[in-house]
């Protein structure tokens, strides 16, 4: 009876720091990772079910039912993107300041939720959307203020419930594990590769049962089935409530930084100690959150944070009396942890780019999307898929055979993933060329399934470098900035967004005289898509090789530099003796 109501308690800890013993606090934790995994991975599904049955087919509703350019649809939906993907820096701090990642992500479904019901009444009542138009891409009246008001509050609410759940379900589903044994070290790595498996099953669903709907039969019908979806994302997600163990945010971790920073720069001025490992402040609150840190040398000029100086006081118990001027060496290592990401995550904004060609649904529109030789269309918005079954089908071999015994990095398979876009974006240029040509010698249009290599392609490059990066960051980020670790993924994402915008914007404007026409035009036929294509390569090839820089400097979470180390295992040495 006991038993059953300790199991029946909310579970809300601070979970004490790996490196320290704290086996009676970690005893009186109850860690139901596999128990819970249905309802956390459950409640991500429906979400994406929702999120991305909207999402994937947004760029066709704008420019069919909201009667707007191509370009115009294209351009709306990065911001939207954008925005949506930079709203997750919001949520991290909020989640890992304030609120706890428990509540971030039950806020961010409630507004999710909300936020599919308005988009999905555009769609059913008339007066919410401009009058159908029978000359698409023509002279068609657009939407009124009013009705792109209504519009863009669904997708503000979407942007707020993406902030909250996207930067804190991964961190939340491994909160789950106790990352002090075997198990529960395995069952986090091997987390991240089921939880996109997971993720991109619900993603295929999305963009054919959901996309085919929308396209086929009613819009009003296939939009409200995300909402559907979304509302069992929420009843699995609160149902489990009482199972979670729930990790208390310690305040801003963000502070934290900002006082090496300032602290540093008080102290610019003196000399740097000749072994820092040795004579650095080196305080360590009894009860932190994080992973004690050896001294590294990069960056060394934030040492000086950690300099004790004449005018510094100790408190009693080891602390800085002023931690504004007097930092610790820890607090100083996990600022590096912070400034050595940075570089690698730049590359990103390009992977984005090279991985996720959006004009393929333009493409396939503009080819022969029949199923053999029946008269039943694929909707173009569906051909994604088969960037999704390659995902699928690579993650749980990748997992159960290769993990281990090819002993993958994971920069390298982070590099994997980048070198695969260049190999994609020729890959797509050729197959521009090909159909382009089909099309002006007025033979048959080119089959829709010759765009398959290049999706393929960049599904393989997301099951490299997108699960890589889920990786990196949440393993090489100090622990109590978890959720901020998973909100980097998506600010590459949302620079990403911008940037491609940006990118067709100016290449549109700047071919619109250009003797071989405009290369991103409404009709594809009178423009050269594969130039473009080409122009992407070539971005992608750059980014490999700043990459290639920026991996060989790299030095990761927890590696001390040769003297500190020596230093380390001399004093085991004298522990042991």
């Amino acid at each position: 009876m006991e038993t059953k109501e300790k199991e029946n308690t909310e579970l809300e800890v601070k979970r004490p720091s790996p490196t320290l013993d704290h086996d009676d606090d970690e005893a009186e934790i109850n860690y139901r990772g596999l128990k819970v995994m249905p309802f956390i991975i459950g409640n991500e599904t429906f979400e994406k079910l929702g999120a991305i049955g909207t999402l994937s087919n947004l760029q066709v509703y704008l420019t069919t039912v909201f009667n707007m350019k191509r370009i115009s649809a294209t351009s709306v939906v990065n911001i939207f993107n954008g925005t949506t993907n930079l709203a997750t820096l919001l949520g991290a701090y909020l989640s890992d300041t304030y609120l706890g990642r428990y509540k971030t992500l039950g806020y961010g479904s409630v507004a999710s939720l909300l936020g599919l019901l308005v988009v999905s009444l555009t769609a059913v009542f008339r007066n919410l959307h401009p009058p159908h138009c029978d000359n698409p891409g023509g002279s068609c009246v657009g939407a009124d203020a009013g009705q792109m008001a209504f519009l863009v509050l669904g997708f503000s609410l979407m942007v707020v419930g993406a902030g909250g759940i996207r930067p804190c379900n991964l961190a939340f589903g491994a909160d789950q594990f106790n990352p002090k044994t075997e198990s529960g070290k395995r069952g986090i790595d091997s987390f991240f590769n089921w939880y996109y498996f997971t993720v991109t099953f619900a993603e295929i669903v999305s963009v054919t049962l959901v996309v085919y709907v929308q396209s086929n039969v009613s819009w009003s019908i296939g939009l409200a089935i995300p909402a559907i979806f979304m509302f069992v994302s929420c009843f699995l997600y609160f149902v489990a409530s009482k199972m979670y163990v729930k990790v208390l945010p310690e305040g801003s971790p963000l502070a934290s930084l900002a006082q090496v920073a300032v602290a540093a720069a008080r102290k610019r001025r003196l000399s740097s100690p000749e072994q820092p490992w040795i004579s650095l402040f080196s305080y360590t609150p009894p009860k932190s959150l994080n992973t004690k840190l050896p001294y590294t040398d990069q960056f060394r000029f934030l040492d000086k944070a950690a300099i004790i100086s004449a005018d510094d006081k100790i408190n009693p118990e080891g602390s800085a009396a002023m931690p504004w001027r007097l930092c610790s060496m820890q607090q100083v290592e996990e600022a590096k942890c912070i400034l050595r990401v940075i570089p690698v995550s730049l590359t990103a904004v390009l992977y984005h780019i090279g991985a996720q060609q959006q004009y393929v649904v333009f493409q396939a529109l503009q080819s022969d999307r029949r199923l053999g030789t029946t008269s039943f269309e694929i909707p173009a918005a569906s051909y994604v898929i088969f960037a999704m079954l390659t995902i699928t089908l690579w993650v749980p071999l990748y997992d159960r055979l290769l993990k281990n015994r090819a002993r993958i990095t994971v920069l390298q398979r982070i590099g994997i993933g980048l070198f695969i876009t260049i190999i994609e974006s020729l890959v797509g240029a050729l197959v521009e060329r090909r159909r382009r040509e089909a099309a002006l010698s007025g033979a048959s249009p080119m089959s829709a399934m010759w765009l398959v290599p290049q999706l393929a392609l960049g599904g393989l490059a997301e099951a490299f470098n997108a699960i890589g990066q889920l990786e990196f960051y949440y393993k090489q980020f100090p622990e109590n900035m978890r959720s901020i670790a998973g909100a980097f993924f998506f600010l590459g994402s949302a620079a990403s967004n911008y940037a491609y915008s940006f990118l067709i914007s100016t290449v549109h404007r700047m071919t619109a005289g250009d003797a071989t026409g405009n290369w991103l035009p409404e009709d594809l036929n009178e423009g050269r898509l594969d130039y473009f294509y080409y122009l992407v390569a070539v971005l992608c090839a750059l980014n490999f090789c700043y990459f290639l820089v920026c991996a060989t400097w790299y030095r990761y979470k927890g590696a001390a530099d040769g003297a500190a180390a020596e230093m380390e295992t001399k004093k085991l040495d004298h522990h042991s003796a």
